[in-house]
């Protein structure tokens, strides 16, 4: 039967769907379950350890009963003697048995946490750009990391309440032996403080929930937020006050859930306590009744209260076994949702590698493309904010039977209005996505055929807003080829036209850039792209508009750059420059997702279309000298700010 379990969260309206449901479909402990195979034999290892503990704890009470019987009552100093040392080397065995036993369980949970976890990550780096653009960043991290260290620890809690059940037949049994009348009544009194102890346990499970979900979901929005451009967008346009009320009612919703945790916690400590000592109590009055009687030694006694002292914790950890496991299936089964969502571009078994060093020809022959849609690539769980009309929506086509020829070693402009589906292209051409039809070929093969190392070996980006990572400037260089040498990174820096700069820097190359670049202006960090695009030398470069929103003196630098990382290689260019249209070998006029004109910058003015119109406005200014701007295909943006150097400079 099909179990349903409610995360509880904030919806933002009575018709959202609830991004918490997780549905446990059939099979999926049986799917859990395989992930013990490859730790068979340290499971089969701990059930032995487990077992000789639980034999180790039974053992000691039977001495105290020797002890008390043919020891004290005896008055045998030789018997009191040897039995209390036999019971402190039980003691000291059962330590080290205990250790031995959380030392395994340990291996076992984080060996099957690092299974999943190495997997899902795998899974999930070959996801297509789009999943990307639509998770919050936040959740899936939470989901990939928090909630698997929730996993671990539970699994932990699963292992040890293995070792309980142990320790719970191995007591009975020897209560039985001891006294079947003692026996039979606290199995008679177990069920009255379970019941309530289960429902105690389900109330913790569930706020322990709540207050994952809801720590999940303020640490989304922190993580948005804090970055460095959620940052700069709060100061520029924030509302101060309201945001800390909400991250105040928030952060207030996590601390009522956690001072109910604490209450709930802490009567189950009370319950346990309580039904310990009432066991025992009763076990004394009617077990001393009987050595009153005759009907056993005091010795027997003993050893039965020493026994019940060690029953009911496991008891206690078995009748939460269940809320423990169902947690654990929970949280693999939110990680078996995304191991389920299938990659839309996959390596083809009998891919082909790209021929290394020689710039290829690309061609688009009748391509047409729509964007995947959200049940496609992602899960609404992730999304928080996807809406119901988003379901079975189907996305309109980007690009329409576009069909172009680029010759090996040539410079392609593509231009058109915003929108067009330039980018789509230069996407396409870097295999971010498939098309829906028709096909992309680089030297001859279909990008399918390919093997991605050797696309990516052939292929280089450099986009409008260059990313570098919180590292300094050598790591995010070394990324793109990390065998290069001193002599090479330098050289590609100076080929950028940055080596400059990063000389005058205290720490040179190992300058740290910050978080995403942000020390650096936009004319550093695009210099930076092309030295790291000129480290990893690829035979094919595209380039998405990337010398937009740059001031003069960065453009001119930059473009500088350009020329050497074009030099010999296959160009796909989104230009809005006219010095880079009139150097392309041809233009493409991208307009509705179709190839609307191509030709030279002279030929396609003369045909008086599309592009002689943007021509005409964008770069002929009325009452004008006869002087040309500068951009074409593209509105003015404003300079990308250098920001605090802090003193690097």
């Amino acid at each position: 039967m099909e179990m349903v379990l409610r995360f509880q969260g904030v919806k933002k309206s009575d018709e959202d769907p609830d991004p918490w449901q997780t549905t446990i479909h059939p099979g999926t402990v049986r799917r859990v379950l395989t992930y013990f195979r490859p730790h068979i034999r340290t499971v089969a290892l701990f059930v032995v350890v487990a077992t000789m503990e639980a034999l180790t704890v039974a053992a000691s009470p039977l001495l105290l009963k020797e002890l008390v019987d043919n020891g004290i009552v005896k008055n045998d100093r030789g018997v009191v003697i040897s039995m209390a040392c036999l019971t402190a080397g039980l003691a000291v065995l059962g330590a080290v048995l205990s250790l031995v036993s959380a030392y395994i369980s340990g291996r076992i949970g984080q060996g099957v946490t690092y299974d999943l976890r190495v997997q899902a990550l795998d899974h999930v780096r070959r996801l297509p750009l789009a999943f990307f653009t639509r998770t919050q960043t936040g959740v899936l991290v939470g989901r990939l990391h928090t909630e698997l260290i929730m996993a671990q620890q539970q699994f932990t809690g699963l292992l040890m309440a293995a070792t309980s059940a142990v320790m719970v037949v191995v007591v009975l049994a020897e209560l039985f032996y001891l006294s079947w009348l003692v026996a039979v009544i606290t199995l008679a009194l177990i069920p009255i403080f379970i019941v309530p102890w289960v429902r105690v346990g389900r109330q913790i499970q569930r706020r322990t929930r709540r207050q994952m979900d809801q720590n999940t979901g303020l640490g989304g929005r922190l993580q948005e937020r804090f970055n460095v451009q959620g940052a700069m967008l709060s100061k520029l346009f924030g509302r101060p006050d309201e945001e800390m009320a909400e991250f105040a009612d928030r952060a207030q919703k996590i601390r009522k859930v956690g001072v109910n945790l604490s209450v709930w916690g802490r009567m189950a400590f009370v319950m346990m306590t309580l039904m310990a000592s009432l066991a025992t109590a009763l076990v004394y009055g009617i077990g001393g009744g009987l050595v009153l009687t005759g009907a056993f030694q005091l010795g027997t006694l003993v050893a039965i209260a020493t026994l019940l002292g060690r029953l009911f914790g496991p008891i206690t950890q078995l009748s939460g076994m269940q809320e423990i496991a169902q947690t654990v299936v929970v949280s693999f089964s939110r990680v078996f949702e995304l191991l389920d969502l299938k990659p839309l571009i996959q390596e083809r078994p009998d891919a082909v590698a790209l021929a290394k060093n020689v710039a290829p020809d690309i061609e688009f022959e009748n391509v047409s493309f729509r964007y995947p849609t959200a049940d496609e690539v992602s899960l609404a769980s992730l999304e928080h904010l996807r809406s119901d009309r988003e379901r079975g929506e189907v996305t309109p086509d980007v690009l329409r039977e576009v069909s172009f020829h680029v010759r090996a070693g040539t410079l392609t402009a593509l231009v058109g209005p915003s929108g067009a589906g330039k980018s789509t292209i230069t996407h396409l051409v870097s295999r971010l996505y498939d098309p829906n039809s028709g096909a992309v070929r680089v030297g001859g093969h279909d990008l399918r055929d390919l093997t991605f190392d050797s696309l990516r070996d052939t292929v280089g980006v450099v986009s409008q807003d260059a990313y570098l990572f919180h590292d300094t400037i050598r790591e995010n260089l070394l990324y793109a080829r990390p065998t290069a040498t001193e002599d090479e990174l330098i050289e590609a820096c100076k080929g950028a036209q940055i080596w400059g700069l990063i000389a005058s820097l205290p720490s040179g190359l190992d300058t740290v850039s910050g978080d995403r670049g942000y020390r650096m202006s936009g004319g550093e960090k695009q210099r930076l792209a092309i030295a790291r695009l000129l480290l990893k030398a690829p035979s094919v470069v595209v380039l998405d508009e990337a010398t937009a929103h740059l001031d003069s003196e960065s453009e001119a630098a930059v473009q500088r750059a350009l020329k050497i990382a074009l030099r010999s290689r296959t160009s796909l260019v989104i230009a809005h420059r006219l010095s880079t249209i009139r150097e392309a070998n041809q233009i493409l006029v991208i307009d509705d997702g179709r190839v609307a004109e191509h030709g030279t910058h002279e030929e396609l003015l003369a045909e008086g279309g599309l592009y002689a119109e943007l021509y005409h406005t964008q770069f002929v200014k009325p009452g004008a000298d006869g002087a040309e701007p500068a951009e074409l295909g593209a509105g003015p943006g404003p300079d990308n700010a250098q920001v605090v150097r802090e003193g690097e400079r």
